[in-house]
């Protein structure tokens, strides 16, 4: 008789519930279990003629419960740019479920759910840090959304201050209907003065630049008077010397009793001015003091005043003389007398002139002279024409007015042809730049040499020697 090979059982530890036999962990026959066969995965029986699932109490004894699976969470990566014995990150911990009871035979235990981890904790050292918290988008917009509601509510004052130097039409309109009871709201709360506080401490002067240079003024201060009247010489006197303006030339300066000068000017005039009130401080005979505001002019008092900043600057400081270098931002509508004025026409220029002549006026009125510094050529052809048209009022206007000159800065800072140029010679002969890349601006070298060029005129208008 052949001998059919044993049966192959593997050799695991298999933990035996307690059977009939008793606690002692043997069957019916009091034999110990021994190594049992694993049930067979195509469905075959298992020796004895039934399959390990199905064997009935008492003779194979009741199955083992099955052990609850614990769900291990994914193993989280290393932290990224941390070296990989310094921080890594670790799921948190998951409790170990409590022993069971065996239960009922043929029942199955539940298996366990492991919950989502809401962060992941990054171990560095002796510290755990926190990352990857999550914030709803709700949450997230709410916050911008009062952050900007904030700054647009201290900074309304400003923000309406550019809107009405914007160009005339309808969205400067709506921007100033929205922006105007905001401001309001600012000012009445005083939160304008949080901007303008700030604005100090980092050292920004949102009103422009305001420089004074040379020896102090000792005259004693009082407003000046009207020019006197050039007297007319009687039979045999000799005739007054007058100064190529018309009026008496100014006194000689010096140091104990300088002369008092006020430039004023838009961006250009800024440029310009801080190159002359230099050159004019360093004679030592000349206390000059320059008041610059970018993006101003005569065409939108709305947005800057400058008529009123002019009587508050010859209130304050008494000039004897004053250089004025305005008109760059000037070409553009303006409204006069509540009728809208288109640039390029017959009324515009007619009511720009006005404009031009009241600045004069007030200058003269206050006895000191002006000089009126025309504007440069631009690199644009648009702009270079209205440059032209600009200096061609302004130059009229400075006739018909007494003790204004106009002083031409177009051939200083433009090439043999009267054309834009952004390179010159200066005084020793060496090519640099006049302008700056924008076009318009002027360069430090360029201010240089018009700057030189308007104290040569100065002293002819008004009888100096600087």
């Amino acid at each position: 008789m052949t001998e059919s090979p044993p049966d192959i059982a593997l050799e695991m530890p298999v933990t035996a519930a307690p059977t009939e036999a008793g606690a002692g962990g043997a069957d019916r026959g009091g034999a110990m279990a021994g190594p049992r066969r694993p049930a067979r995965r195509d469905g075959a029986r298992a020796p004895g003629g039934r399959d390990r699932a199905t064997r009935r109490p008492g003779r194979w004894g009741p199955p083992a419960p099955r052990r609850a699976a614990v769900l291990a969470p994914p193993r989280a990566p290393a932290v990224i740019g941390v070296p990989h014995h310094v921080g890594r990150a670790f799921p948190p911990a998951v409790p170990t479920p409590p022993a069971r009871p065996p239960e009922a035979a043929g029942a199955a235990a539940p298996d366990v759910a492991v919950p989502e981890p809401l962060f992941v904790l990054e171990v560095a050292g002796d510290r755990a840090v926190r990352s990857r918290a999550r914030v709803s988008w709700r949450r997230a917009l709410a916050a911008g959304v009062t952050c900007f509601a904030l700054w647009l509510v201290i900074d309304a004052p400003a923000l309406l201050h550019s809107a009405q130097a914007a160009p005339l039409g309808a969205r400067r309109t709506a921007a100033i209907t929205v922006l105007r009871p905001i401001a309001a709201v600012s000012d009445a709360l005083g939160l304008s003065h949080v901007v303008s506080g700030a604005d100090r401490v980092i050292g920004r002067n949102n009103s422009g630049v305001l420089q004074v240079l040379g020896p102090v003024a000792r005259r004693p201060p009082g407003r000046h008077a009207d020019p006197p009247p050039t007297p007319v010489p009687g039979p045999g006197a000799t005739t007054a010397v007058t100064a190529p303006d018309g009026l008496p030339p100014l006194p000689p300066p010096s140091a104990g009793s300088p002369l008092r000068v006020l430039v004023v000017g838009d961006s250009l005039g800024i440029d310009f001015g801080q190159a002359l009130v230099n050159d004019l401080a360093a004679t030592g005979v000349v206390h000059a003091v320059l008041d610059g505001h970018i993006d101003t002019g005569l065409s939108r008092p709305d947005y800057f005043n400058w008529p009123a900043e002019l009587q508050g600057d010859l209130a304050r400081y008494q000039p004897e003389a004053v250089v004025a270098f305005i008109g760059a931002n000037d070409p553009q509508n303006f409204v006069e007398g509540g009728t809208a004025l288109a640039y390029g026409t017959p009324a515009w220029d007619a009511a720009y002139g006005r404009r031009v002549g009241d600045f004069m006026s007030s200058v003269a009125a206050a006895g000191a002279r002006l000089l009126w510094v025309g504007m440069p050529p631009m690199a644009d052809p648009a702009l270079n024409a209205k440059m032209q048209v600009l200096n061609g009022i302004d130059d009229a206007q400075a006739a018909l007015h007494r003790g204004v000159s106009f002083f031409a800065s177009w051939p200083v800072l433009s090439d043999p042809q009267g054309h834009f140029a952004g390179f010159l010679p200066n005084a020793s002969g060496n090519e640099v730049e006049v302008r700056a890349p924008d076009g318009t601006h002027i360069a430090a070298p360029g201010a240089e040499l018009l700057s030189r060029a308007a104290v040569a005129d100065l002293d002819h208008q008004w009888g100096l020697r600087l």
